[in-house]
């Protein structure tokens, strides 16, 4: 190993592979459940160093754990407990490479923080729409490595969507440049969209083309009170009918969620929290390319119609950007306040919008049945079908000792009813290490083998955060 240091040393600086001293920011997960023991943490400054590191660890045999921000949620960027994987940090890569205004493209570097690049892109007058909870901490690579979701899906998509080429070290240490920017390219295979969510199995992405959008005239944010899930799914189909693609955020969230907040935050006021009549709220945000008062108009024009029709109850319309942002502030300190109340077990799905009353239903009164006393925290993206369908111990008890005695069988309680509702156990948080037995419970055999295949041909030393997502056993070099 010394050797592979030593190579390692000689390409990236010495200042740049890390041995000693703390290495938790690296080895750590993000909610803090696992922490594992890498050989070195190595920070490439550009593409032909991360070559470089890649050939002299294949070489070597030694496996390679790719990570940006290391804000992922199903510890997938971290490395094992062996202390023999070169964790691989792309954070150093983080510049912003060109703005091609009249091609709506921006080409980043992997490790560039989302939050920049949408300060970079609003500054060039344009908008970049990915937004996520951790979006200061985030990286472009780590989002494109899981295809991360967040609050804009309903309207732009998953990050896939929004992207129009990589440039990607592959597992022998070999450069693919796929950056071009083109939106049509029918020249075989989607090398592009095969890479995006693979969590770093498959290739090492260093930078990427990414869609940009002009920025809209106004935007506007609702709170809406309503009676149900049903009645959410209703107003969901109004304001597609109503605001079309002006539509650009749909949040539920639950009574106990949202009592979560008021609980542990009560400097931030939850609207309706005090209303025991109302069971969920939605947040809502139209964006409007004319005007404020035409995005105003059309808003208020939906409330009307879902007033009349029942399934809202009572509403807010934020009446400037710091009221929005209040309102967006508390739907995103939901996971904070679960955390302030104690450990809990966390479920990223995603079911198809119709068929969502009917889940919370039947999982609800099943893990009521098995585990009395369970408290749910449901809030999630209705406008695109995921849910945080997450659970907390009982009022007063030992979080952690629920863990340990529950998880295993809450987990399968709960992905065995996603199953029969035709939905999906991750929906944008990923696989990684943490749900590899979910996957190959779940996932069809046909698609298991297909997986497989892609894997064992484009790395077949595995060598590349072996372990996540997909098992293979790891052959020599």
């Amino acid at each position: 190993m010394s050797v592979l240091l030593d190579r390692l040393r000689a390409i990236v600086g010495e200042a740049n592979v890390l041995t000693e001293g703390d290495l938790g920011a690296w080895e750590q997960d993000w909610r803090r459940r696992s922490r594992g023991k890498a050989l070195a943490v190595v920070r490439p400054g550009d593409t032909r160093q991360v070559a470089e590191v890649v050939q002299a660890c294949a070489a070597a045999g030694t496996s390679i754990v790719p990570q940006g921000g290391n804000t992922g949620l199903a510890v997938g960027s971290i490395p094992d407990e062996s202390g023999t994987q070169v964790l691989l940090s792309l954070q150093r890569m983080n510049a912003i490479r060109s703005i091609d205004a009249a091609n709506l493209t921006m080409t980043v570097e992997a490790g560039c923080v989302l939050q920049t690049l949408q300060e970079a892109a609003r500054e060039a007058g344009f908008l970049f729409p990915l937004s996520l909870a951790a979006e200061g901490s985030c990286t472009i690579g780590g989002n494109l490595a899981t295809n991360a979701g967040g609050t804009q899906v309903v309207r732009y998509g998953n990050t896939r969507d929004l992207c129009l080429g990589l440039e990607v070290v592959t597992p022998q240490g070999e450069v693919w440049e796929g950056t071009s920017g083109l939106r049509k390219d029918n020249t075989g295979y989607d090398l592009r969209d095969l890479l995006i969510g693979s969590e770093g199995t498959l290739g090492v992405i260093t930078a990427a083309t990414m869609k940009l959008y002009p920025l809209p005239a106004a935007q506007l944010t609702a709170w809406a009170a309503v009676p149900s899930l049903e009645h959410a799914v209703t107003l969901l189909g109004l304001a597609h009918q109503r605001l079309g693609a002006g539509l650009t955020g749909f949040e539920v969230m639950g009574r106990f969620a949202l009592g979560l907040v008021a609980r542990h935050f009560p400097q931030l006021r939850v609207p309706f929290i005090d209303d025991a009549a109302v069971p969920w709220c939605v947040l809502l945000e139209n964006s409007d390319n004319e005007s404020e008062d035409h995005a105003r108009a059309r808003f208020e024009a939906l409330l009307e119609t879902a007033f009349e029709a029942g399934c809202v109850s009572d509403a807010v319309v934020a009446e400037n950007l710091t009221q929005a942002h209040q309102l967006w502030h508390i739907r995103e300190s939901i996971p904070l306040a679960q955390a302030e109340e104690g450990l809990n077990i966390k479920h990223d799905i995603s079911i198809a919008v119709s068929r969502i009353p009917a889940f919370v239903a039947a999982a609800d009164a099943l893990l009521e049945r098995e585990v009395p006393g369970v408290r749910l925290v449901n809030f999630g993206h209705l406008g695109d079908g995921n849910l945080h369908y997450n659970v907390q111990a009982p009022e007063g008890g030992d979080s952690q000792a629920f863990l340990r005695e529950h998880e295993d069988r809450i987990n399968t309680l709960v992905y065995d009813t996603v199953e029969a509702f035709d939905g999906s156990f991750s929906a944008e948080h990923g696989v990684g290490s943490l749900k590899v037995d979910k996957l190959e419970k779940h996932k069809s055999p046909v698609a298991l083998g297909m997986m497989r295949a892609i894997k064992r041909g484009l790395d077949p030393q595995n060598i590349l955060n072996p372990g996540r997502v997909i098992r293979l056993e790891k052959t020599q070099p």
